[in-house]
């Protein structure tokens, strides 16, 4: 009994100790003369909290940039601040940002939140750096723009799209946040593994969901918390996808890969292990559960409070549908993608709606950017809403306006919403193309009538009432 109230007693005590001998360094850091007048303006905030509180205050709130602009008005684009446990350089300036995302692993590599880093592993595609990350991601890149796939893609998610409309009730709320994730992951899990839907897709979504559910969690692998939970459900999803590549091992590996599993298996490379396979596997479904599921969404958000904009994406998606009927030809990859004003409304719900608000690195030597100093070992957030919504790169920002994209260039460094340099997001025209065919759908088959609902922007963008909207079939 003893030892335990002793260990009650200290353990606090020299938790308390090690964090203020952490503090008492960065600061000691910060008043060196070496970067004295080069670190960015700002400040660290309360002992060893920081900012953090006020960053997550402002995180739920309808203004999640507010955190920023409050800062950027005292100390401009660039400033320093202690979020998350770590002093932190945020960049809301559109040039650093490109610096950050364009600079290889001797600069920069990858920085989360612990939890998120022990639930993805050593060998995540998000977390591994130099030539095994250029190669996994050249070969992925290369599969989700071959033809073969957009032939693919473009057939399944017609179907998936088709099968969950044909069960939506006119008498009943159509959740669309549950629809569109229940489509996007069958149709990325196609593409990882060609696992079709069955009771072991359902499987699978039921581990992969316990696994999401501790992405943000606390660190703490205890049993009962978030993050045992979620460790456990992906030991179940690895165990899922080792069999897959046992199986395909054992019946010969296709030359001509159907999926991203086929096409690492078929790589000579020797760090590209089974473990390693199945691991990103898991890594890579994250998009079906969260970020296209959330586009889809937000598209149809935006359209219900703009009617003038769902009017002419209507007409262009009705006038498209009547030309392939009379063709009898099915809509294709290129197809979806040339429709103008499709395209510009999901570039409009991708700029104001950020479902990815920025991207965390952490500086491996010093580096300077634009005069900005940003000391080795220090993470820095590349915050890409507040560009997004910043009034001198956009007029009226928080106006959903697509048609601002007619005659605007999207390849600039004032538009990043899936990232940039190395780890530019290798499923961006996948995305696209989801979007575009759930959109082509929704509006040529249905009107509806969206009830109240709000955003969600933290820790993830989401909608708090998943987007119920009552829907009425139409004839094209």
């Amino acid at each position: 009994m003893d030892k335990v109230v002793l260990i009650v007693f200290v353990t606090p005590l020299l938790l308390f100790f090690i964090l203020f001998y952490r503090r008492i360094t960065w600061l000691r850091l910060i008043k060196s003369k070496h970067m004295k007048n080069q670190l960015p303006l700002g400040t660290l905030g309360w002992p060893f909290v920081g900012e953090t509180i006020e960053f997550i205050s402002c995180a739920y709130s309808d203004h999640p940039e507010s955190f920023m602009d409050k800062r950027r008005n005292m100390y401009g684009k660039v400033f320093k601040s202690h979020i998350f446990g770590s002093p932190t350089i945020v960049s809301t300036d559109a040039e650093v940002n490109k610096f950050i995302l364009q600079s290889d692993a001797k600069a920069f590599v990858p920085s989360y939140p612990k939890s998120l880093t022990e639930l993805m592993g050593k060998s995540s595609i998000l977390l591994i750096n130099g030539s095994l990350q250029r190669r996994i991601h050249g070969l992925v890149g290369a599969f989700f723009k071959s033809q073969q796939l957009k032939v693919q893609i473009t057939r399944e998610m017609q179907n998936y799209v088709q099968q969950s409309m044909t069960n939506w009730k006119e008498d009943q709320p159509v959740y669309i946040q549950d629809e569109t994730k229940n489509i996007a992951f069958q149709v990325l899990v196609k593409a990882l593994i060609s696992l079709d839907p069955g009771e072991e897709m359902e499987l699978l979504k039921k581990h992969f969901q316990e696994f999401m559910s501790g992405l943000m969690s606390l660190p703490i692998n205890l049993p009962g918390t978030k993050l045992h939970q979620s460790l456990q459900a992906k030991k179940k999803m690895v165990k899922l996808m080792l069999r897959t590549i046992e199986s395909r091992r054992e019946c010969g590996i296709s030359k001509v890969p159907k999926d991203v599993v086929d096409v690492l298996l078929n790589d000579q490379n020797d760090r590209l292990t089974d473990e390693l396979i199945a691991d990103n596997m898991i890594d890579m479904m994250i998009p079906g559960e969260d970020s296209v599921p959330v586009l889809m969404t937000l598209a149809v958000k935006y359209l219900s409070e703009c009617p003038t904009a769902l009017q002419q994406l209507r007409e262009e998606n009705v006038k498209l549908k009547k030309l392939k009927d009379q063709l009898g030809e099915p809509l294709n990859w290129s197809d979806y993608l040339s429709l103008p004003f499709t395209q510009t409304v999901i570039t409009e719900t991708l700029r104001i709606g950020n479902v990815i608000i920025g991207v965390m690195r952490k500086a491996m030597k010093d580096v300077e950017i634009k005069g900005y100093f940003i000391p080795k070992g220090w993470c820095v957030l590349a915050y890409f809403r507040s560009i997004h919504l910043d009034d001198k790169n956009y007029d009226k920002p928080y106006q959903f306006n697509p048609w601002r994209w007619q005659d605007k260039d999207t390849s600039t460094c004032n538009f990043t919403p899936f990232g940039g340099g190395q780890r530019l997001c290798p499923g961006l025209d996948l995305a696209r193309l989801e979007a575009s065919i759930f959109l082509h759908h929704l509006v040529t088959q249905f009107r509806w009538y969206a009830e109240e609902d709000t955003i969600v922007n933290f820790p993830t963008v989401r909608m708090k009432r998943r987007m119920p909207i009552l829907v009425r079939r139409v004839e094209s």
